[in-house]
């Protein structure tokens, strides 16, 4: 037993080129390699059981082993069953386990640096080369801690190159939703629908499920983000549809929280709330830690807007979301959103040294331009500032929407954040900048 691990590094299939080299070539390399370290001819290896042509077949890759006969064969060559499939031990599978649990227990905490630099060490394991299904799962993994990071791109990178790899369906599905959900963070809306609309809309389309569902909600929320509210809004009760049918928490969660959504964009506000109530009773029940954060955090925005007289009870609110974001993995730009909406409810409730102070510290999350969230932080400060009279501070940010926004592509946020930049900066006086950005609010429409 004591000579196995050292063995992995005979088995690196690297050095054979271009040749394909399959399970069963590897499972036959390891007895093979194993049967000779213990001295024994194949004839030794396979009597009484078996046959030494058996054996010769089982060694070059020409027979796979039943589960019955690769136990018998690790039983007479003294080795660990895991090694001759995996080509690990079973003390480094159990190590390669551990380190696993680890970093995906970081990664829920919402200890998200941790969590990256335990699925890039596991990652860097050569022990990992050969367990497919584990490999996939650390890489996944540090997919979503590298998106909780906010390093979007290194993120998108990741998930692409495990889309070309050969997946189990569920894991397709589970990588498109991401790869659909950071091209959308990171305002690539096309990217996102097409993501989504591949695997949804396409010949190899499966029956609904729970997966399919969260996937189809997250390119609802592209199709938000794009300003498509009429496909939108009929896709939303297609969803509706399929989960009621599936009736189970995670479709109802998502359906009815995206549709949500769409309801609160085309005006039936409180239609908006009863969705999002039921949506948020389920996840309170089924949900993780981080989805519950972000579910209520969105709840109290849309809740804000519907019912501002009870703005002092959502500000206390969101305070106490606030706490519990620091406890989980939400990432980067959940982190910023929710510092923005208590701003707002802060600067409604008239506390403009709190609003300011939240507002900037949600800026600073995000990376230098090229973000709505910026635009939006650039535009609640300059409204901050001109409360108290500091019109030439509020000009001053106001005018950094500019910086933000230009870099974008244009879509319905875009639109949207120039045609508030433009009013606030007739409020300021600016007569000047309030026509330009109203300008550019109707040229990212088409007008």
């Amino acid at each position: 037993m004591g000579v196995l691990p050292r063995l992995c590094s005979c088995l690196d299939i690297s050095s054979q080129g271009a040749t394909t080299v399959t399970t069963s070539d590897l499972v036959g390399l390891r007895i093979k390699t194993v049967r000779r370290q213990r001295g024994l001819s194949q004839a030794q290896l396979a009597h009484p059981e078996l046959s030494d042509s058996y054996v010769s077949l089982i060694e070059s890759g020409k027979r796979t082993p039943t589960p019955a006969v690769l136990e018998l064969l690790a039983q007479k060559l003294d080795c660990s069953l895991s090694y001759l499939i995996n080509g690990v031990t079973a003390e480094q599978m159990e190590d390669i386990e551990l380190a696993l649990g680890y970093a995906r227990l970081a990664l829920e905490n919402g200890e998200v640096t941790e969590a990256r630099n335990r699925f890039a060490e596991l990652l860097a394991n050569n022990n990992l080369t050969g367990l497919t299904t584990l490999r996939q799962e650390a890489e996944f993994g540090l997919a979503l801690a590298t998106e909780a990071c906010g390093d979007l791109a290194e993120a998108t990178s990741i998930l692409l190159r495990l889309q070309e790899s050969e997946l189990p369906a569920d894991r397709r599905v589970e990588v498109a939703m991401v790869l659909c959900r950071v091209y959308r963070e990171s305002e690539q809306l096309t990217k996102a629908v097409e993501v989504g609309e591949r695997m949804l809309l396409g010949s190899a389309r499966q029956p609904w499920a729970d997966g399919l569902v969260e996937l189809g909600a997250t390119l609802l929320a592209a199709y938000i983000e794009r300003g498509d509210l009429l496909r939108a809004r009929q896709f939303a009760a297609e969803l509706l549809n399929a989960a009621d049918a599936l009736g189970t928490p995670r479709a109802i969660v998502a359906a009815n929280w995206n549709a949500s959504s769409v309801a609160y964009l085309t005006g039936h506000l409180e239609e908006s709330l009863s969705l999002a109530e039921r949506a948020l009773a389920v996840q309170l029940e089924h949900g993780n830690p981080r989805n519950v954060a972000r579910m209520r955090a969105s709840f109290l925005r849309k809740r804000l807007t519907a019912r501002p007289a009870e703005v002092a009870a959502v500000r206390e609110a969101l305070r106490a979301t606030l706490e519990e974001y620091e406890q989980t993995s939400t990432s980067t730009f959940d982190r910023c959103h929710l510092l923005l909406d208590l701003a707002m409810a802060e600067y409604l409730s008239g506390d403009y040294d709190a609003a300011a102070e939240h507002a900037k510290l949600g800026r600073d999350l995000l990376p230098e331009f090229g973000h709505a969230l910026g635009a939006e932080a650039g535009l609640l400060l300059g409204r901050v500032h001109g409360a108290v009279g500091r019109s030439e501070e509020a000009a001053g940010h106001v005018a950094s929407v500019r910086d933000w926004l230009t870099p974008l592509p244009d879509s319905r946020r875009s639109a949207s954040t120039w045609y508030a930049t433009g009013a606030t900066m007739e409020e300021l006086g600016d007569a000047e900048g309030a026509v330009e950005a109203y300008q550019r609010a109707l040229a990212c429409v088409g007008l």
